[in-house]
């Protein structure tokens, strides 16, 4: 298990809620304050193939070939991003092994060194996605679509995620899909069907999934608020112990490094919630690195991006874009799996670079 133990994440310069002891400063006129753009500059994102058998979450790398995916049937016909996000419940689930991919941080807009065509560098995610050799069952992106929130860039990214070979595609918000307007131009895109701030559950394959908001709150670090913990409480009640739960946020639902605002100021109470499940696998962008942490029963992990790196937690003053050579760019994006059989205590984690 990876883990940056030699960063101060729980000092004393933060409260009880991992948030950090800052003075307010006024927003932009984009809503967020001048340290909040240089905290959230930019993030990039990767894809993440899971897999759920028999109970049993386990992963692959996009691009790899297992003998499960083999041996899988695709399916026919695509849909697009278009109404992806928000029904309540997933493309049908037949017989078999459910897969789906996890990619983030597109920052479709973003203009800068540190990547000049983040346009190119998705586009080479969705191709690596539809050359998985089977058809995932749904693709998941976890945030920050674009880069300010802007009609068109909401539009271009829809457009270029039609393109993946999926029967369904979900969304959740990142900050920068927020900007300006509490999120609404990202709920007309993205929205139907959602509840509240566009959070959403649903079932599939005998996985119980739920898409959880944190980022309209950035005072906050990441905040869920009282009205999402009370969905999620009510959604799980049913649901027997035993059901795989797969959690997506954007923010990460743990203290990973609440100095650069990479924290969740409630999601202990979430967390409380899902303690009585056997299996629990938390996927989250916003970082733009990979980060596997395990707690008991709940495993969490961040995802690689698709535009350009940050630095390590604590290695850099804060968390701006990192400007590489151009022809190392490619190596410092990439994609991640994660293998996770039922009963191990750790996760088997492997990097494949953006091909």
């Amino acid at each position: 298990m990876t883990a940056y133990d030699d960063y101060d994440a729980y000092d004393n310069t933060y409260d009880e809620a991992g948030g950090p002891r800052e003075p307010r400063e006024p927003a932009t006129e984009h809503g967020m304050t001048r340290r909040q753009l240089m905290r959230h500059a930019g993030w990039f994102g990767g894809a993440v193939v899971l897999t759920v058998a028999g109970g049993e979450v386990i992963s692959q790398i996009a691009g790899s070939r297992s003998s499960a995916a083999e041996n899988a049937t695709d399916a026919t016909g695509a849909t697009g991003a278009a109404g992806a996000a928000g029904a309540p419940h997933a493309a049908a689930a037949g017989s078999g092994t459910l897969r789906f991919v996890q990619i983030s941080d597109s920052h479709i807009g973003f203009q800068g060194p540190a990547n000049t065509d983040v346009a190119g560098s998705f586009t080479e995610a969705v191709n690596q996605v539809n050359s998985l050799g089977f058809r995932p069952d749904f693709v998941m992106h976890s945030g920050d679509l674009t880069h300010l929130s802007t009609a068109g860039q909401f539009d271009q990214v829809k457009h270029m995620m039609s393109g993946l070979k999926t029967d369904r595609v979900f969304t959740v918000p990142g900050e920068h899909d927020s900007i300006g307007d509490a999120g609404r131009a990202y709920r007309r895109t993205f929205g139907a069907g959602t509840l509240g701030d566009g959070w959403y559950s649903f079932d599939t394959h005998g996985v119980h999934f739920i898409a959880l908001v944190n980022t309209l709150s950035l005072e906050k670090l990441g905040h869920l608020g009282n009205a999402q913990i009370d969905f999620v409480r009510k959604d799980l009640a049913g649901l027997s112990s035993d059901t795989p739960v797969v959690v997506f946020s954007h923010i990460p639902l743990f203290a990973m490094y609440p100095k650069w605002g990479w924290s969740t100021d409630d999601a202990l109470k979430v967390i409380a919630l899902l303690r009585r499940f056997s299996s629990v696998t938390c996927l989250n962008g916003h970082v733009h690195q990979l980060f596997t942490k395990t707690e008991g029963n709940i495993t969490f992990h961040s995802a690689t991006t698709t535009a350009y790196p940050l630095p390590k937690p604590g290695r850099a003053p804060a968390p701006t874009p990192q400007v590489v050579p151009a022809r190392q760019l490619k190596a410092a994006l990439g994609i991640r799996s994660v293998g996770y059989r039922q009963g191990d205590r750790e996760l088997a984690v492997k990097d494949e670079r953006l091909a």
